[in-house]
């Protein structure tokens, strides 16, 4: 196959990904109807994936608001590009921000502990159909979940279930395993159910559908970042986490280091020698006594 072929049949492939994707919103619209009559809640980031979302969502032409979870550890440059490019994207402004959080749980968050994100991010568009960009390509852990979640109380009423599960039938001409058991969490009171429109998306598919559209993105991505989300996340890599400290230093001394140091003259983290010490341990993933021995032994040689 010469490369005129083979890249006319990758376009046409993510047209047809397009074109699914957009109908998979439609058939959900009477589901997000009827559980409000905002329509659609759509989680916002201002990553390429909620980026290509957002735009499938305009395409559909259903009823939906999209809205963002300011964390106050979100990048500078990912905040100028949202205020820049999606002046329609209602930014929430946190209660507490991410220093105040540290200082209320006593504790940094973990992979284990991630407070961050529950108290942040996931309370929002309760009593909603909630649109995210959760690609399955993106890790392991993402590519057991499904399209289709319902995160709420077991009282869903029978009609919400009912389009769920027609949802669940229509989506990609594939079945779902109705008989097994759904996993449910109640926020706020009020049931969520979640639909990722881009699931089957690969990170080509995005950055094509981006690029072919001539969509601007956020400038960390050039400069090699695969991911723009919370700075200093848990959940992403050592390496990453040591970039976005050359990056953004002072964001890492006004939220992080400041609540270690307010934490370690309340007694806590005493094992380290100061709040630098501390963060330098915290962004290695490594468990705590095992990083302080490596430092210990490093000393003496």
């Amino acid at each position: 196959m010469n490369a005129q072929n083979r890249q006319g049949k990758m376009k046409q492939s993510l047209l047809n990904k397009e074109k699914e994707a957009v109908e998979f919103i439609r058939n959900a619209e009477s589901l997000a109807m009827r559980m409000s009559d905002k329509g659609f809640h759509v989680a916002f980031s201002g990553g390429k994936d909620s980026q290509v979302l957002l735009a499938l969502m305009e395409l559909s032409g259903c009823k939906f608001h999209a809205e963002m979870q300011v964390t106050s550890v979100d990048s500078p440059n990912l905040m100028r590009f949202v205020r820049a490019n999606y002046p329609q994207v209602k930014l929430n402004l946190p209660q507490k921000n991410m220093r105040q959080l540290i200082l209320q749980k006593k504790l940094l968050p973990t992979r284990q502990a991630r407070y961050c994100c529950a108290i942040l991010k996931e309370q929002a568009g309760a009593g909603c159909c909630t649109c995210i960009g959760v690609r399955a390509a993106e890790s392991a852990r993402r590519a057991k979940r499904n399209p289709i979640e319902v995160i709420g109380q077991r009282g869903v009423g029978f009609e919400i279930i009912n389009d769920k599960l027609a949802l669940e039938r229509s989506w990609g001409g594939q079945l779902f395993d109705l008989e097994k058991e759904t996993q449910i969490y109640c926020v706020k009171g009020k049931d969520k159910v979640v639909i990722s429109p881009i699931f089957h998306w690969s990170d080509m598919d995005v950055w094509d559908f981006i690029k072919g559209n001539n969509m601007p993105y956020c400038d960390l991505y050039d400069i090699g970042f695969h991911r723009i989300g919370c700075l200093f996340c848990p959940m992403a890599s050592p390496k990453e986490k040591r970039r976005e400290l050359e990056l953004f230093p002072l964001l890492a001394e006004r939220i992080y280091i400041r609540a270690i140091r307010e934490l370690m003259e309340q007694g806590y983290y005493n094992n380290f020698n100061s709040p630098e010490q501390c963060f330098q341990w915290w962004i290695s993933n490594d468990n705590a006594q095992a990083w302080l021995d490596k430092q210990r032994q490093r000393t003496l040689f």
